[in-house]
Parts: structure tokens; C-alpha cells; sequence
């Protein structure tokens, strides 16, 4: 649904994205992460068509975007991180004003439009002046313009950004919603965003993608942590006899670092436990490393 090849972006000279390349499938939900300044909203304003990249290219749907402007222009909903607004405008009129500009058809509209009210749970505040909603209310006018016209490419810039913890379980559901009919590029730092909807990872770092990984395969460490008594020499022994262990560091007294099939850590654990407890070692403490997601995202400074 989207190929990006050797995008770029230059600003008086400072390269804000640098030959960023990656490709994401039909129904895919991907998060795009990386500190401020590491190039994403810069990314995302060149797929939706708003900023042209210096050098690069951007595919949708198999339509150049710079040769194509318009007709992929359609298929994106897009919400920006500090979406503008018309804030003199209820609810309602802008939303009717906005599945004008996004051309949605006369009759399709009233039911376009109460859709995306009910997504986005709106109701008590469809008549309401925008002036007067707050700025989790306001987010959420932001979303629900987005999703109008049941786009193709549904691209949200920081989503939950001013939202409750109610609002943001709300956004979690829409996303998940989304991905049924429209494939999702989610830009957030918040790790628990990722966690819940995404099934892929863009790691942006000093305008170069770091990593792009399935979600999976960041949750999946290879390391396991073990407390045990015992003699060292007598343990690392049993374990390498399980035929299960990559390596094993004996951090400190009864502390070990224990390498093992990304993917397969539970498993591993539970054989392990039976090998050293049926000879006689006793296990205070095992479990799974899960942490590489906010390491490496950590490490993009």
C-alpha cells in the first residue's frame, strides 16, 4: 500500500530526513517512533502530500504522489500533530464543510458524518461551537475529520496527544477499528500507544531509520534473568545440558543472564525450572527480558 524509497528532506542546509526507505502492507498498523527532532512528523507531511521531499520518492497504492498529488491525496485521512482547526464552526458544520473538501458524495455524507461522530464519541458535543471544547474534545474533531472519508492511509500524528486516560482507550479501540478498512502509520513516544495497537515498528533517529521490526520480534529478547542456589559451576553445567541455552553469564552470587531462542523464552523457562529443580536447585526468581522495545528506543538520541 505504501512504498517509501531514499526520502529526504533538506532545510537551509540541515538534512531533517535522511534516505529513509520502508514499506508497509495493506491493513498494517505501524508505529513511526523517535525523539523530537528525529525527522517523523517531517516523514509524515511528505506521505500525506503537504511537504515535497528534496529527494525520494513516495508510493501509494501504486501512485507516485508527486505525480499523483490529488487522486492519493483522497485516500489519505490525516490528522497533524497540532490539528488547525475552525474553531467559530459547531462540530457538526465542520465536519458537513470538511467530507465537502474531502469530496464525499451529497448522499453519502449524513451517514459519513454521523459515523464518524459515534467513532469518536461525540455525540453530546456535535452542536457544540469547536471554541468551546476542550482540548482532548478538540483532538478528537481532529480524528474524526481524519476518518470521514474511510480513507485508504489513515496517518495520525501524535493521537492522543491532550487526552484522559478514558479518551486515549477510546483512540485505541478507533485505531484497532481502522486497520480493518484502512492502513494505519501511528507517530507517537508514548511506548503503551505502541504496545496496544501497533504491529510494526519505524524507529526514527537523527533523520535515519534505525529499526523496522514487527512488534513480535521486539518483544522477543532471547534473555532470560535467573536466581538460583547453588554452585555456579554446577549450574551453568545443568543448563547447558538442556541443549536450550545459547549462553549463560553469571552476573553476580546467584544471579545469571541465560541467552536462549528469541521467541521461545516461556517455554525455555519452564524446561529449565524442571531440569534444576529435579536436580535439586532451588529457583527464587525466572523470567523473560521484555524490554528491547524501550532500550533501543532509548538508544535513538
Amino acid at each position: 500500500m505504501i512504498k517509501v524509497s531514499s526520502l529526504c528532506r533538506n532545510y537551509a542546509g540541515f538534512r531533517a530526513v535522511d534516505n529513509v526507505t520502508f514499506e508497509v502492507g495493506k491493513g498494517e498498523v505501524v508505529g513511526l517512533l523517535g525523539h523530537n527532532g528525529a525527522g517523523k512528523t517531517t516523514v509524515m507531511k511528505m506521505l500525506t502530500g503537504y511537504l515535497q521531499p528534496s529527494a525520494g520518492s513516495v508510493v501509494i497504492d501504486n501512485m507516485e504522489i508527486s505525480d499523483h498529488r490529488y487522486e492519493v491525496q483522497k485516500l489519505i485521512g490525516y490528522l497533524p500533530e497540532n490539528c488547525p482547526l475552525y474553531t467559530a464552526m459547531s462540530v457538526i458544520d465542520y465536519l458537513d464543510w470538511m467530507a465537502d473538501l474531502k469530496g464525499v458524495a451529497k448522499q453519502q455524507k449524513p451517514q459519513r458524518i454521523a459515523a464518524a461522530i459515534a467513532a469518536t464519541d461525540l455525540q453530546q458535543q456535535a452542536n457544540q461551537h469547536i471554541s468551546t471544547l476542550s482540548r482532548g474534545m478538540r483532538q478528537r474533531v481532529g480524528v474524526a475529520q481524519a476518518i470521514l472519508n474511510r480513507p485508504k492511509v489513515l496517518i495520525l500524528d501524535e493521537p492522543t496527544n491532550g487526552l484522559d486516560p478514558g479518551q486515549i482507550e477510546l483512540m485505541r479501540l478507533l485505531i484497532r477499528q481502522a486497520a480493518s478498512w484502512s492502513t494505519v502509520i501511528l507517530s507517537t513516544h508514548i511506548m503503551q500507544e505502541v504496545e496496544a495497537v501497533c504491529d510494526r515498528v519505524l524507529i526514527m533517529r537523527g533523520g535515519q531509520l534505525a529499526v523496522d521490526a514487527p512488534l513480535d520480534a521486539l518483544h522477543s529478547s532471547g534473555l532470560l534473568v535467573m536466581k538460583a542456589q547453588g554452585a555456579a559451576d554446577n549450574i551453568i553445567a545443568l543448563l547447558d545440558s538442556t541443549n536450550l541455552v545459547a549462553s549463560v553469564e553469571n552476573n553476580a552470587a546467584q544471579s545469571y543472564q541465560i541467552s536462549v531462542d528469541p521467541g521461545r523464552e516461556d517455554e525455555t523457562a519452564r524446561k529449565i525450572v524442571k531440569v534444576l529443580v529435579e536436580n535439586g536447585i532451588e529457583i527464587s526468581q525466572i523470567s523473560s527480558q521484555r524490554d528491547r522495545l524501550e532500550s533501543l528506543f532509548r538508544q535513538a538520541r
